[in-house]
């Protein structure tokens, strides 16, 4: 717990236009994984475009550690088939966090991060200061399959007594 950080919301939202791995659609869920945690969204039926909307929290205690995504197809009979994956790095985030930004006007752009070979942005990514909070709202394309992305957003959460991290 003396190494905790904070905790690391993600708003799973919604998955856009995944790969059939069924006959005519798939029942998709994603597992995020970061160093030995690891989190699973619920499973939607029959849909390439599924709308998720569930938190999923992570404890972190090093940033520098990718978070992974995996999107899967659940199959009743047989393993689970693979839709693809992708992974983001969260210092973007966490250095706009740490900026400590109060009373900014709602929806002011504390930075973007730009799409590029290093991450799997499919466009640019807003850190924005809303409601009292930095958020951080991402599209991410999915690697190792033939198509589809997945919404997120991510949203720090403060811990009492935590290093280095109060905001």
């Amino acid at each position: 717990m003396e190494d905790l950080l904070g905790l690391l919301r993600i708003h799973m939202q919604r998955g856009i236009n995944l790969a059939v791995r069924d006959l005519r659609s798939s029942d998709p869920y994603v597992v995020i994984k970061m160093g030995r945690q690891k989190l699973k969204t619920r499973v939607v039926r029959k849909n390439i475009n599924p709308e998720w909307n569930e938190d999923l929290t992570l404890s972190i205690t090093d940033p520098s550690l990718p978070i992974k995504l995996a999107v899967y197809d659940k199959d009743t009979f047989s393993l689970d088939d693979k839709m693809g994956d992708a992974e983001f790095d969260i210092r973007p985030f966490l250095e706009a966090v740490k900026m400590r930004v109060g009373n900014l006007p709602d929806g002011t752009i504390i930075t973007t991060v730009k799409p590029s070979r290093d991450n799997c942005l499919a466009e640019e990514s807003s850190i924005i200061y809303t409601n009292g909070k930095v958020v951080q709202n991402m599209f991410l394309r999915l690697r190792n399959v033939e198509t589809g992305e997945v919404e997120l957003q991510l949203q720090w959460i403060n811990i009492p007594g935590s290093r280095h991290m109060q905001v």
